[in-house]
């Protein structure tokens, strides 16, 4: 009973006031959406509230600032809705900001909140990679003696690793190891091939065309997945005997077989559109039908199935649990609860689970962290990178459906 008291008066403990302009919304309480990324709200107090109870940690003096690089991404919302309930467990002062892919907006935003008071700052950068613009953030926290927790989207690549998470004793970084999920997406797709070759070369050439859908230039968590998931699918091929993959259009230069969202929001709407075009010419009236989609996402993996649905492709099960007609194959990253769903339906093979729920937890015990003088980084309960310290990384997973 005592701790259900105690859980209840810390997801009460909010600031009332508000913040006017730069995206910035105060937070009072959070409602589980329905992707289910928090599964009980009150059962996430209790855990915090056992977790805090009689450690003598001092919550009230954290003045926490969030910023999304975008809420229109499908992960980062299930992101924000789990970081959003465990903030409210912990009874912390929060603010919300979405930069809505400008890093300009972005800057102005932190200044903004650490005019404001904000001690903690949780940043999702927008320029993914740039250490001129992560760099940027550091020395905006280090003149206010801020702490600083990046998660999600790289501060730097493989050339500049360290620099940044090295300039500042109060910063460190919370996301994935980049590689990762391109290499556990590549030995997924190239296991599936083995395993249904015949089923998915249409034409009978014996080779498998495909198309790849990029989310953004530039993004190391997009180069990775796009290298990655054709070099180790083929790796998979080559051991048992099959064709490497060929992209579906032969006059595109080797360094740019992908379709890019323009706008970098690896986003349903442009995979949507460069598969509608796709399917235009290359079909199986023409007989050079693209056999296999990969996506670095599961946003533009839904926008892919929405494109083969309306040409007659991927329609899943039918009401006896059979496949209807064509099957192309369509892969991505993220496992958002509409991906799981597809997945159910039969209209998408697979994708690796980026945990937004241990990432969202990792990000709470660093605040619990600063609230008791601790190092950022201590006891996460995830592994650091082994040269960079203050580098957590979540691991990700391979997700099918199948007993996972």
């Amino acid at each position: 009973m005592k701790k259900k008291l105690l859980a209840v008066l810390l997801c009460g403990v909010m600031a009332a006031s508000m913040l006017a302009g730069c995206g910035g919304e105060e937070q009072t309480s959070t409602t589980p959406d329905a992707s289910g990324s928090v599964e009980n709200t009150e059962a996430a107090a209790d855990d915090v509230a056992d977790a805090v109870e009689g450690t003598g940690v001092d919550l009230s003096s954290a003045n926490v600032a969030v910023f999304y690089y975008t809420y229109a991404d499908t992960y980062i919302s299930s992101v924000r809705t789990a970081l959003d309930a465990k903030l409210d467990a912990l009874g912390v002062k929060y603010q919300n900001y979405d930069a809505n892919n400008n890093q300009t907006t972005q800057n102005e935003q932190i200044d903004t909140a650490l005019a404001q008071g904000a001690n903690i700052l949780i940043v999702n950068i927008v320029t993914s990679g740039s250490v001129d613009a992560s760099q940027a953030v550091v020395d905006k926290a280090s003149a206010k003696g801020a702490n600083l927790i990046f998660f999600n989207r790289a501060v730097e690549d493989e050339d500049t690793a360290g620099d940044v998470l090295g300039s500042y004793d109060k910063v460190a970084f919370v996301g994935t190891d980049a590689p990762e999920a391109g290499h556990m997406q590549g030995k997924m797709i190239g296991e599936y091939l083995v395993e249904n070759y015949d089923t998915v070369d249409l034409n009978g050439d014996g080779k498998i065309s495909y198309a790849m859908m990029m989310g953004q230039l530039g993004n190391a968590e997009a180069i990775y997945r796009t290298q990655y998931a054709v070099e180790d699918a083929n790796a998979v091929l080559v051991e048992k005997g099959k064709e490497e993959l060929v992209y579906f259009d032969a006059s595109a230069a080797e360094d740019s077989r992908f379709q890019v969202d323009q706008d970098g929001a690896w986003s349903a709407t442009a995979a949507n559109n460069y598969m509608t075009t796709n399917l235009s010419q290359y079909n199986e009236a023409n007989k050079n039908m693209i056999e296999l989609v990969i996506c670095n996402n599961d946003g533009m993996a839904e926008g892919v199935i929405t494109a083969l649905n309306t040409a007659g492709y991927n329609m899943g099960y039918d009401d006896e649990g059979k496949l209807q007609g064509t099957q192309i194959p369509v892969f991505g990253v993220d496992a958002t609860d509409a991906a799981k769903q597809l997945i159910a339906d039969g209209k998408m093979v697979g994708t690796i689970k980026q945990d937004a729920d241990g990432m969202a937890s990792c990000i709470e015990t660093m605040v619990e962290n600063v609230a008791s003088g601790k190092a950022l980084t201590e006891n996460t309960g995830f592994e650091a990178d082994p040269e960079i310290a203050n580098k957590i990384y979540i691991p990700y997973g391979v997700y099918t459906g199948e007993a996972e």
